[in-house]
């Protein structure tokens, strides 16, 4: 039976409280961070199919794409330190927050951001005035680095700041004190590049009627960055004197620097005022926050939440208990499904897709910049409908859309280019077809799978294993970024168009797990989360009887009324 179960607002106390423009451009400059990795994603694509980036640091790729036509297409760019090229940020990210936790723990929130800044205005620099490969590479190693830590602080100010925003009244401390004790033991991991800090702190600051359509927020951000890489190497591309690719490496200074001004212009949470005694500076500045007055209750629920903040043990233990194991294995399946919708691959090298598939260097640039317009408006259109149509119905709509297109996408090119990877005389117009097919197979991930699969992880995790689980949700997702860019090329050169066809045999796979494992959670406040999976079908039997939060008290599930299920 499919998972359709879900549950009502409930009865939640809601404290006085609004979108106030302090929360709302916080809200901003931590998607910003979105920007920082959409561009990453895209102008690494964009300058490997620039021939002089090529003739200078790949001259065997630049040997077989210039050589005959009956060259294997399907290999011509099949290299692993290309691809290494564009990988190693991913991997430098995921070590680095190893390092930024303990960072930002004894430096200070500012500090590790102002140093994440420097390091990925270090690592753009590099790359704009590589003079080899290795120098690439430490320039993709110091990006990762500096996204990590610059987006640590985010964290950090997330955590804090979301204890506030997710109605903690009253006799729900333990949640909350569980979520501050996580946030703070976890974080070490969960700010890979920011991709946890960010979701998290957007659904966590917004009100719930609104998360899904702010969380998207972040997942737009890097769609708009994408498309910035992608408009930025089709124009450099188009310098003469071959040297354009280095406008479009060094381009990544102009993020690093709002980063870097960011970090001296976001002021303290009243969390972090809380923790060195400044508490009525604190209460000021969480008036402000909250727009209102009469903040009294809440703010005494912080400094409690606060004060018992150290209570909470083993929240890495607590997450294999199993009364969790519907958290866990959404925390890792969804984004390995993310992962193998094919998606990255095409974001990653979408020039050097079109470029196999019949289009000239400047064609195969200006494609990548199509896709990416078709990207961003898909993107705006899950923010308008995620709240309305629900997750549920985006998911399996999506994954649906990416079916066909891969599979249509496939029988193309397998009947133009066989086995042996030799199109002969391609017609333009049949190229055309092609990527009309990809920017709808892209569409159907924007306003699904992308943001989607940010959003419903940092949204269904109860407090006390929360940040826990977004951590093994981005690790997991980090993790597989890697892997796929690592070995994509290297798959299109033995997989051939059949490539296609291994990324659709996923897709069948995660729409069924959507169909009947993942509940619905629109409209559900985060507190109410569980009561998800205990009207679940399946997953309700590895639930027992929790203590959920109602009008401020905590009660029982057994022998009491819980929220009404739908």
């Amino acid at each position: 039976m499919p998972a359709a179960g879900g549950i009502g607002p409930g009865n939640g106390k809601e404290y006085p409280g609004n979108l106030t423009p302090f929360v709302t451009i916080t809200c901003i400059v931590a998607a910003m961070g979105g920007l920082i990795f959409g561009y990453d994603i895209g102008i690494s694509g964009g300058v490997t199919t620039m021939t002089p980036f090529l003739q200078k640091f790949f001259r065997e790729v630049w040997k077989k794409k210039e050589a005959n036509k009956s060259t294997n297409q399907y290999c011509q760019y099949d290299s692993q330190t290309l691809t290494m090229f564009t990988s190693s940020l991913y991997l430098a990210a995921l070590l680095a927050s190893l390092v930024a936790s303990t960072v930002t723990r004894k430096l200070g929130r500012r500090l590790s951001m102002l140093f994440g800044g420097l390091l990925f205005f270090a690592g753009a620099l590099i790359n704009g005035f590589a003079k080899a490969v290795w120098m690439l590479i430490v320039g993709r190693l110091l990006l990762g680095f500096g996204i990590g830590f610059a987006n640590q602080s985010c964290f950090l100010d997330g955590s804090k700041i979301s204890v506030r925003d997710l109605n903690c009244g009253r006799g729900r401390v333990f949640g909350c004190v569980a979520f501050v004790a996580v946030a703070d033991i976890t974080n070490a991991i969960a700010v890979i590049t920011g991709i946890a800090s960010v979701p998290l702190y957007l659904s966590e600051m917004a009100p719930y009627k609104y998360r899904g359509a702010l969380n998207i927020g972040f997942q737009l951000s890097i769609t708009v960055g994408i498309l910035i890489a992608n408009v930025l190497n089709y124009f450099f591309a188009k310098i003469k004197g071959g040297w354009g690719w280095r406008l479009s490496l060094g381009g990544a200074m102009v993020p690093a620097l709002i980063i870097t001004v960011g970090s001296l212009v976001l002021p303290d949470t009243p969390n972090s005022m809380i923790e060195r005694g400044r508490t009525e500076e604190a209460r000021a500045k969480f008036k402000k926050i909250r727009g209102e007055d009469d903040v009294d209750e809440e703010f005494r629920d912080l400094v409690s939440a606060s004060d018992a903040s150290k209570l909470v043990e083993h929240p890495w233990r607590n997450l294999l208990q199993r009364k969790y194991r519907p958290h866990l294995t959404t925390a890792i399946l969804i984004p390995f499904f993310q992962q193998l919708t094919g998606i990255n691959v095409i974001m990653f090298y979408a020039p050097v897709l079109f470029n196999t598939i019949g289009f000239g260097e400047d064609a195969s640039l200006m494609s990548a910049v199509i896709t990416g317009v078709v990207n961003v408006a898909a993107t705006l259109v899950s923010i308008y409908g995620v709240d309305k149509w629900g997750r549920r119905f985006l998911f399996l709509e999506g994954g649906v859309q990416i079916l066909i297109c891969q599979a249509v996408v496939a029988a193309c090119i397998g009947a133009k280019f066989g086995t042996n990877g030799n199109p002969g005389d391609l017609p333009k117009w049949y190229a055309i077809v092609v990527v009309l097919f990809i920017c709808v197979y892209v569409a159907g991930f924007a306003w699904s799978w992308g943001p989607l699969g940010w959003l419903v992880p940092s949204e269904i995790f109860p407090l006390e294993i929360r940040s826990a689980a977004q951590s093994i949700n981005v690790s997991v997702n980090m993790m597989f970024t890697f892997l796929v860019a690592q070995v994509f090329l290297t798959m299109l050169c033995h997989l051939k168009f059949g490539l296609f066809m291994f990324f659709a045999i996923f897709v069948v796979i995660m729409s069924i797990f959507v169909y009947y494992f993942l509940p619905e959670t629109k409209g559900i406040p985060i507190e109410e989360m569980n009561q998800v999976w205990k009207s679940h079908w399946y997953w309700s039997r590895f639930m027992e009887d929790l203590d959920y939060p109602i009008n401020g008290n905590l009660e029982m599930i057994k022998g009491g009324q819980g929220p009404k299920l739908v």
